[in-house]
């Protein structure tokens, strides 16, 4: 029996909503990711060029698996505006076995 793969959230920020809604949409459509989930209004504050900023930002919460995660983290920073990307994965240990094989189903690549 072979182990199923692995399920990981994506998480990344983008300036506005516009390029969220554009990163969310290719990620889906690419079968890169089988959700994503946009969250207005966050609020991020760190350190960029030894300065300390603040910046209003939109985080995305990208549903992706173990096999599509290295190319979704090469998508987000070729459709990203930012120098650097936030771009961390975290595993799921566990979930609603029926979402969790949803996931696999719709980010398997499609074979023509």
């Amino acid at each position: 029996m072979s182990t199923p793969d692995p399920v990981f959230i994506l998480l990344t920020t983008c300036p506005d909503a516009a390029t969220a809604t554009r990163l969310a949409h290719a990620l889906v459509e690419e079968r890169l990711a089988a959700c994503v989930t946009r969250l207005d209004g966050a609020h991020s504050t760190y350190r960029w060029h030894g300065e300390v900023t603040e910046d209003a930002e939109v985080q995305l919460l990208i549903k992706t698996t173990g096999s599509r995660l290295d190319a979704a983290i090469a998508r987000v920073q070729v459709l990203h505006p930012y120098e650097l990307p936030e771009c961390i994965a975290v595993e799921t240990r566990a979930g609603l076995p029926a979402y969790l094989d949803w996931i696999r189903a719709q980010t398997r690549e499609e074979t023509d």
